[in-house]
C-alpha cells in the first residue's frame, strides 16, 4: 500500500457498534498505516471512544450522523427516510468522492439498496452481487451471489463469473482462478435453463477466465474451484448451512471433551491441534463480503463480528481500492463485449 486510502465507515452499524468499529480501526492501522477513515455516527459517543484509542483517533475524522439504520429496518423504508443515517451518509461520501470505499456491519438489505441507489452499478452490470470467502480443503473459495438476487438469469450468472474471477485475483492473489457454476450435478445436461445457458456462454467464450464447468455442493468444502457462481437464493442457503454446520460441530466438540475426566485429559493433549483448527475455521478471518458490480467499493461486515472481524472487512475494502477493482471489472466486461457472441449474452 503506497498511496493514502480514505474509507467511510458506518460507525453505528453492527451489534457491537460503535465500540468494535473504533477498536477495529486501531487494529487496521497496524497493517495499513496510510489508511484514513471518515467515521459516520453519534459524534459524542465516537469522541469518547477515540479518546480511549489515540492510535485510531490519529487516522479518523468524525462526521456526525443523527440517525442509525436498525437491523430490522426495511430497505424501502431506509430509502425513503434514511438520508441522515450513518449508513447513508457514509455511502454518500463515496459518491461525492470524499472516500474511496465504504464498510458497514449494518442491515444487509438496506446497505445493498442504498448503495445501489446512491452509487449505481458499473456500466455493463445488470445486478450487483454479494461475494464472500469460504474455507476449503485447498485454502479459500469465493462464492457469489450470497443473497442479493434471489432470481437470476443466465446473463446475471455470466456477470457474476466475471466479477468473482477478478475479486479472487485481487483478494486471494490467485493469478488464474478457476470458475464453476453450482448445480445439482456436474453433467452438462443437468440443471435449469439459466445455469445451462450460462455454462454454454462461459464455455464458448475465449476470455482469460478459466471455466471449469458445473460443480456440486460437496465441491464447496473440497475447494474444487476458486470461484463458485450461483443465484442469491442458493448462495444464501449454502452460506447459512455452512455457518450452522460449523456451530454444530463446535458444540459437539465441546460436549465430547467435557463428558468425562478422560475426555478432559484428551482435550488438554489435543489442545494445540484444536487451536490450529479453530484459527483456520475462525469466521472473523473470512469477514468482509463485497457488493460486486457497484460503481464504488462497498464491503459488508458481519453484523455480529468483533473488532478483529471488522478490521478484516476493512482490509478487504483497502485491497480492492488499491488494486483498482472496478477498473478491472470494466476491462473484463470490455473483453466480453468484443466477443462475437456478445449480443447473445445481452439478450438473455
Amino acid at each position: 500500500m503506497s498511496d493514502e486510502v480514505v474509507l467511510a465507515l458506518d460507525a453505528m452499524g453492527g451489534d457491537s457498534a460503535p465500540d468494535m468499529v473504533i477498536e477495529g480501526v486501531a487494529i487496521v492501522r497496524q497493517r495499513f498505516p496510510k489508511a484514513r477513515f471518515l467515521l459516520f455516527g453519534d459524534e459524542v459517543r465516537l469522541k469518547e471512544l477515540l479518546a480511549k484509542h489515540p492510535d485510531a483517533a490519529e487516522v479518523s475524522t468524525i462526521r456526525h450522523a443523527p440517525d442509525a439504520v436498525s437491523g430490522d429496518a426495511r430497505p424501502s423504508q431506509v430509502l425513503r427516510t434514511g438520508r441522515k443515517s450513518s449508513m447513508w451518509m457514509a455511502i454518500d461520501a463515496v459518491a461525492k468522492g470524499e472516500a474511496q470505499g465504504v464498510v458497514s456491519a449494518g442491515n444487509t438489505g438496506a446497505l445493498m439498496a442504498v448503495s445501489k441507489f446512491v452509487l449505481r452499478t458499473v456500466p455493463g452490470i445488470d445486478r450487483p452481487a454479494i461475494a464472500g470467502l469460504f474455507p476449503s480443503q485447498r485454502g479459500e473459495t469465493v462464492m457469489l451471489d450470497l443473497g442479493a438476487n434471489v432470481d437470476c438469469n443466465a446473463n446475471n450468472l455470466v456477470e457474476f463469473a466475471i466479477m468473482g474471477e477478478v475479486f479472487c485475483r485481487i483478494v486471494l492473489g490467485i493469478e488464474r482462478p478457476s470458475v464453476g457454476i453450482l448445480n445439482v450435478g456436474s453433467e452438462d445436461l443437468k440443471g435449469n435453463s439459466a445455469v445451462k445457458t450460462a455454462h454454454s456462454i462461459l464455455k464458448s467464450h475465449h476470455m482469460q477466465l478459466s471455466f471449469h464447468g458445473f460443480v456440486e455442493g460437496t465441491d464447496i468444502g473440497a475447494g474444487t474451484v476458486d470461484v463458485i457462481v450461483t443465484d442469491g437464493f442458493t448462495g444464501n442457503v449454502a452460506l447459512k448451512t455452512v455457518e450452522g454446520t460449523a456451530k454444530m460441530f463446535s458444540r459437539f466438540l465441546k460436549e465430547s471433551f467435557s463428558h468425562s475426566l478422560l475426555a478432559k485429559i484428551g482435550y488438554l493433549l489435543s489442545r494445540p491441534a484444536l487451536e490450529r483448527l479453530k484459527h483456520r475455521a475462525d469466521p472473523r478471518r473470512y469477514n468482509g463480503a463485497m457488493f460486486l458490480g457497484l460503481n464504488g467499493i462497498t464491503v459488508k461486515s458481519h453484523g455480529g463480528t468483533d473488532a478483529l472481524g471488522f478490521a478484516n472487512a476493512v482490509g478487504v475494502a483497502i485491497d480492492l481500492v488499491c488494486q483498482n477493482f472496478n477498473d478491472k471489472i470494466k476491462e473484463e466486461l470490455a473483453h466480453l463485449a468484443e466477443e462475437p457472441v456478445a449480443p447473445q449474452v445481452a439478450s438473455l
